[in-house]
């Protein structure tokens, strides 16, 4: 397990990506807390092997520029023992600024793949502009990354979704789903041949804004699915903000008790065995 000690110890000297970082306390101390989200969540779900290649997703938002940058921030320290790619997937948005992220990762000498497939056409040919894009967008752009990381001899897909992103699937699959899910920090994909992992689970989006914004990341927003309207995942953020608006520190009890379920007291027969008892 990565401790706050070794964190701590390894701050001498940093990789390029930060030399230009806040000095500040405050930094620090965001520094520091979404490095021990990060390792708290590599460690519960057993993500590292050494000597693996991971593949990151970089999408240019806020999110993925802080996934990779801590990454890259515990690898520099001796501890995180993989190779890590960063791979951006062009999906082919009207005015998306193709030089922004190759021209970032060069400046920082960050080992990138940048690939270009249109998926926005197909999306906005198949749906009409009242239908969430969303569904359909990931699933294409996750399809491509898979084909990528096994091109590149990656194990590992590795996503940016956070604390806030867990949530809110959580929410929509309760509300409209009728089951209790959210995202798993790992996971196999359908193949069976690839991990899919996410060690940003513990992370506060609020935080992950807060150190882009920091760290000046030269954020790309979304014009596809970003820009519609009504979305029940924008309705499950709002719902879960007010909560945490009214009553601080919920949204980190209820990630907590996704890491404390009780099979017993629920009500699924095909998981604990009630006719046992």
């Amino acid at each position: 397990m990565i401790g706050q000690t070794d964190i701590d110890e390894a701050a001498d000297g940093c990789h390029p990506l930060f030399r230009d970082a806040p000095s500040t306390v405050e930094f620090n101390k965001l520094r520091k807390r979404l490095l021990r989200h990060m390792r708290q969540a590599l460690d519960d779900f057993s993500m590292v092997k050494p000597g693996q290649k991971w593949l990151v997703a970089l999408s240019g938002g806020k999110d993925s520029y802080g996934l990779l940058a801590l990454l890259l921030d515990l690898k520099w320290r001796g501890l995180l023992p993989v190779d890590l790619l960063a791979c951006n997937l062009d999906q082919g948005q009207p005015g998306f600024p193709k030089n922004i992220l190759p021209d970032f990762l060069k400046h920082y000498e960050i080992p990138f793949r940048i690939e270009y497939q249109d998926t926005y056409s197909i999306v906005t040919e198949k749906l009409d502009n009242t239908q969430t894009y969303c569904s359909l967008c990931s699933r294409l752009r996750r399809g491509n990354l898979y084909r990528i990381a096994r091109e590149e001899g990656c194990s590992a897909l590795v996503l940016g979704h956070h604390r806030d992103d867990v949530l809110e699937t959580f929410f929509m699959n309760f509300f409209h789903g009728g089951r209790l899910a959210a995202m798993p920090g790992k996971l196999v994909n359908d193949e069976g041949d690839m991990l899919v992992l996410r060690p940003l689970v513990y992370a506060a989006e609020e935080d992950l804004a807060k150190f882009a914004e920091a760290m000046k990341f030269p954020i790309i927003p979304c014009n596809l699915c970003g820009s519609q309207d009504g979305l029940q995942r924008n309705a499950m953020k709002n719902m879960l903000n007010d909560i945490e608006k009214k009553m601080p520190g919920r949204k980190d009890t209820m990630i907590r008790a996704l890491t404390n379920v009780r099979p017993s007291h629920l009500l699924d027969n095909k998981l604990f065995d009630f006719g046992s008892i």
